[in-house]
């Protein structure tokens, strides 16, 4: 019987409290459902690389992980990955770093997956490789001789086309990505991006979803995640959420609570949301003591540069907006640096008056459906959705802003927070029938169906660097 190997930068087995990215939720839920197996890295260093293979189940998803060396963690993930890959993708040129020893850690530590996955790999396994790190990966398998269906899905944006070729060796990049039959983007503007980059820079052709390049064929289409709907509304239900959720009705006292949670990255837009949100404050006196906002930012890649830098300005932001605008018994934004379960983050999204999701460049943003699927649908919340989200291109009933005009944010805060019942539920009632219909299951199935129709065997092609 035939498996589905989904391969990813970092497995992340079922957590017993539940606290874990959108990705790792979705990989499971998918996993869980069809069977098969996760590779990737465990997350943990060793002194010299060995390629050793710790097999693992927790439940119901079986995974197998290897352990990286410091250089290749060094060079791979917190160089090629999250400095040059990273912002790039996220339009941030400014930010990005070129350095030849991150290429070759990068195409390096890809070789090193490929060696015990394509050992693991049976005949009629289907293989589901996920994201930016492992781009090249499916170019090394072929030069083994895998000839199985592979696919590939990038959940960040794809860049357009005057922006990737600031990329050292893009063409080459880019040029490995014909070794898979599938590649699916989260949106039409970034599969519109990659289209005209084969097009205009490779010298490809386009044919509706098919591009060819030196003979080789690949589909490329858009197939945006979902949340594991069922799942998480199962979860409003439970014991936990419930105390949880009442703890935060004395704590609030009153207060209409504005809620954001993000991981602590310069994407998320996050000073620009304090920003907005001072920007409300300062136009809307009554606001004053009747309003919180609450911004969960868990910290990560605390190795970059960049990320410490984001964590020491939203810190002085919070700081000094509270010491403007606070009152002894009024607080009006609660900031914090850490992760929390999901039955904490399920009440505070159903505590949340408004969702303040406005990241400045988002491949998706789960976060969004998950704030809609833990409303009241006879009191909802109103989401207040970043238009260069790549949620937004679903969630049209949102009110959509440009997260770099604080004006314009302020405006829909206070409109979120004084709409009548009657719009919000219209509103949301169309934005949950979305976030139900297309939801994990149906991504997964769509996604992995698309790969599963491709021309097999597939004709090897090679591996080129991108160092």
């Amino acid at each position: 019987m035939s498996r589905l190997i989904v391969v990813s930068n970092r497995v992340s087995l079922p957590s017993p409290d539940g606290a874990q990215g959108g990705l790792a939720v979705a990989l499971q839920a998918a996993l869980r459902e069809a069977g098969g197996l996760w590779f990737g890295w465990s997350g943990k260093e060793i002194d010299t690389f060995t390629g050793s293979v710790r097999f693992e189940e927790s439940d119901g998803v079986r995974s197998a992980v290897v352990d990286l060396e410091p250089q290749d963690v060094e060079e791979y993930y917190n160089g090629f990955a999250n400095r040059t890959l990273w912002p790039l993708f996220h339009y941030r040129i400014d930010l990005a770093q070129y350095n030849r020893s991150f290429g070759a850690g990068y195409e390096r530590v890809n070789k090193r997956f490929a060696e015990p996955l394509r050992v693991m790999i049976e005949p009629g396994d289907t293989v589901w490789i996920n994201d930016y790190h492992l781009i090249p990966i499916a170019s090394q398998l072929r030069e083994h001789g895998i000839n199985n269906r592979i696919g590939f899905f990038l959940h960040t944006p794809w860049p357009p086309t005057r922006l990737l070729v600031s990329l050292p060796y893009h063409e080459r990049l880019v040029q490995a990505m014909f070794a898979y039959d599938v590649i699916g983007f989260q949106t039409g503007e970034w599969l519109e991006s990659f289209l005209h980059y084969c097009q205009n820079e490779l010298g490809g052709t386009v044919d509706g979803e098919y591009v060819t390049f030196e003979g080789r064929t690949l589909r490329a289409v858009v197939c945006p995640i979902g949340i594991d709907f069922r799942n998480f509304v199962g979860a409003l239900d439970t014991k936990g959420a419930a105390d949880i959720a009442q703890r935060m009705q004395v704590s609030l006292r009153g207060l209409s609570m504005i809620v954001g949670v993000d991981r602590l990255d310069y994407s998320k837009g996050l000073g620009e949301r304090l920003t907005s949100f001072e920007t409300y404050l300062q136009r809307h006196e009554e606001a004053h003591r009747a309003v919180v906002l609450v911004q969960v930012a868990p910290p990560s890649r605390g190795e970059v540069e960049q990320y410490r830098d984001v964590r020491e300005e939203l810190n002085e932001m919070a700081g000094r907006i509270n010491g403007a605008f606070a009152e002894v018994d009024w607080t009006p934004i609660r900031y914090v640096n850490r992760g929390y379960s999901r039955d904490e983050l399920i009440a505070l999204y159903r505590a949340g008056k408004v969702g303040l999701v406005t990241p400045l460049r988002d491949g998706m943003n789960l976060v969004a459906k998950e704030y809609v699927a833990a409303q009241d649908p006879e009191d909802p919340g109103v989401l207040v959705l970043s238009r260069f989200a790549g949620a937004a291109a679903q969630m049209q009933e949102a009110l959509l802003v440009n997260p770099y005009a604080p004006e314009e944010v302020a405006d829909a805060i206070h409109r979120a927070l004084t709409m009548p019942l009657a719009e919000r539920k219209r509103r949301h009632k169309a934005l949950l029938e979305g976030v139900e219909r297309e939801d994990v299951h149906w991504w997964r199935e769509r996604f992995v169906s698309m790969i599963e129709a491709a021309p097999s065997p597939r004709a090897s092609a090679p591996a080129p660097s991108a160092s």
